[in-house]
């Protein structure tokens, strides 16, 4: 099994920056994917960023530009860095990993972007 615990969710004005952190442990593999996905009340769990070891990241098209998503692989720790955040980036995100063998999500922390 593999847990996951997610932090650096808030309450942040229109173009300002928010980091989220994602710890993973247990039993985890050499080769996995870990990356973010967010959820609002009206909508269905929407990708957002993900990043593989070793390999390059990607994004969704609404965050490109404004999010970016180093892992450092010691810690077993994927950030999702947001800048420039705008109202509808407000959601719940969560954090997602994957391997061969498993597929586990964090319990989501919430990012309100508001004046």
């Amino acid at each position: 099994q593999v847990q996951l615990v997610e932090s650096g969710g808030g309450l942040v004005q229109p173009g300002g920056s928010l980091r989220l952190s994602c710890v993973a442990s247990g039993q985890i593999r050499e080769i996995n994917d870990m990356g973010w996905y967010r959820q609002t009340p009206e909508s269905s769990r929407e990708w957002v960023a993900a990043k593989a070891r070793g390999a390059a990241p990607r994004y969704a098209e609404s965050v490109r530009g404004r999010f970016t998503i180093p892992r450092d692989n010691a810690k077993n720790t994927v950030y999702l860095q947001m800048n420039n955040l705008k109202p509808e980036d407000t959601a719940l995100y969560y954090c997602r990993y994957s391997d061969t063998w498993h597929v586990e999500w964090g319990q989501g922390t919430q990012v309100t972007v508001s004046s």
